[in-house]
């Protein structure tokens, strides 16, 4: 991006994480499909980070992913890209290795490797270290904002991209209880692997993990293997860890057709799938970690030293954490026993929730339409429902379960969401508005502001 860049981008992207990274590329293919240069996508995105990374503190060596490769950037939109995941392998001499792998599931740490390898490949359009602040509807002299200002604190000054539409992909935030709150000796799990590196107990005698899905039992496990000598409390509502439901006909709600019938179906049906649906991804664990777990804790119990402690049926009601350690209180709910603990460190692997786009749509979140209950209004492409004075569009990745169902914060939709929000934005170039140019992009120091 070039700092004097006085153009009026078709599409500013907030956020580069797997969302606004498979939008980039399928907005790419597009252009080298577009034989006249009007009908091409001049787009940008703004990411806060200073390089790529995706859930990097939750990186664990042997984990693998939950969704089948095949679900990567690109393939379901485009089998041909060679952004694809077989691409990735094959251009780091590992495809044949793949096949012989026999999964369909690979590591975690490869499939970040992959992402990068696609952010490195898309470095042109993004630009890092930019921490978007506001949007700022662009109104003409008829009243009409045809465009918005995306503005982006960067290098300790602000820099202002003009845009015809905007895409927001903010990802997900670590979500606690709210009488939590993070600390040295209270951890979420989003940041696990990065909170042990700088850990200054050297031999730890007790962690307590907090929750029941797929992330607290890799956390459970990771502590487990990491200090042999610690011992680990597991402590959650349910009676024991609930498998995913990844069966076939189950695995169908992730499918892009069903994203169509969710849509398009009364709110009452929209809950009632949802509902019936939520363990296939919410609160739920890998077959085989469980299985893993309580060979664990079996095998412990029979050698007569137990350190894989699982607290089930049972929730944290006191919690002071102090410079030496966390002192906890857990009720067991069925009989309500109170156990006191003193832990090392208390973690929470107590999921995640999108972060709200209008933190960041700024001025222009006010003129986004909501429902009744306060959630966005969306349409079929992404589009948010804006009141009529804002014609630029404001498109959301994330956060749109209400509407378009339970595939909306997973890697399962992203390819083909991104296709269809890119031909969205081309379906309106034909149209495009005479909008200002910017004046020449220039870097405010925040003492000037």
């Amino acid at each position: 991006m070039n700092p004097s860049d006085s153009t009026v981008y078709d599409l500013v992207g907030i956020g580069f994480g797997p969302s606004n990274l498979a939008l980039a590329i399928a907005a790419e293919e597009h252009n080298a499909r577009c034989v006249r240069l009007e009908d091409r996508i001049e787009a940008v995105f703004l990411e806060k980070q200073q390089d790529f990374g995706w859930h990097r503190g939750m990186l664990f060596e042997n984990a693998t992913m939950q969704v089948s490769f095949l679900k990567d950037l690109v393939t379901m939109r485009n089998p041909a890209s060679d952004f694809s995941f077989v691409s990735y392998l094959h251009a780091h001499d590992r495809l044949a290795d793949f096949i012989n792998y026999k999964t369909m599931y690979p590591l975690r740490v490869e499939f970040h490797d992959y992402l990068s390898w696609a952010a490195a490949r898309m470095r042109d359009s993004v630009a890092y270290g930019h921490t978007v602040t506001d949007v700022v509807p662009v109104t003409g002299a008829d009243g009409k904002a045809r465009a918005v200002d995306v503005i982006a604190r960067h290098a300790g000054g602000t820099r202002v991209v003009r845009a015809r539409n905007v895409v927001v992909a903010a990802g997900l935030e670590a979500a606690l209880p709210p009488e939590v709150t993070v600390s040295e000796r209270v951890w979420h799990n989003l940041d696990i692997l990065h909170r042990v590196e700088t850990f200054e107990v050297a031999e730890p005698k007790r962690f307590v993990v907090v929750g029941a899905g797929q992330s607290a039992a890799e956390t459970v496990a990771f502590l487990h293997e990491r200090y042999p000598a610690a011992e680990v409390c597991s402590v959650f509502f349910r009676y024991g860890y609930s498998p995913a439901d990844d069966s076939n006909f189950a695995n169908g709600i992730f499918d892009p057709s069903a994203v169509d019938l969710y849509y398009g179906a009364p709110d009452d049906v929209k809950r009632m799938l949802f509902d019936y649906h939520r363990n296939t991804n919410y609160s739920v664990v890998d077959g085989d970690l469980i299985t893993e777990l309580y060979r664990k804790a079996y095998g412990e119990r029979v050698l007569g030293r137990t350190r894989l402690q699982v607290m089930n049926a049972s929730r944290v009601t006191g919690l002071k954490p102090g410079p030496g350690g966390v002192d906890l209180v857990v009720e067991h709910l069925p009989t309500g026993e109170l156990t006191e603990l003193s832990a090392d460190a208390v973690v929470y692997a107590t999921g995640y929730r999108p972060v709200d786009a209008a933190t960041l749509l700024g001025a222009t979140g006010p003129l986004c339409r909501r429902d009744a209950e306060g959630l966005p209004r969306i349409g079929r492409d992404y589009r948010l429902t804006t009141d009529p004075a804002l014609q630029a569009g404001v498109y959301l990745q994330g956060a749109t379960e209400h509407t378009h169902g339970i595939t909306s914060s997973l890697l399962s939709a992203v390819a083909v969401r991104s296709g269809e929000i890119v031909a969205s934005v081309a379906a309106r170039l034909a149209d495009r508005p005479p909008v200002p140019a910017p004046a020449p992009w220039t870097l405010v120091t925040s003492g000037d502001r």
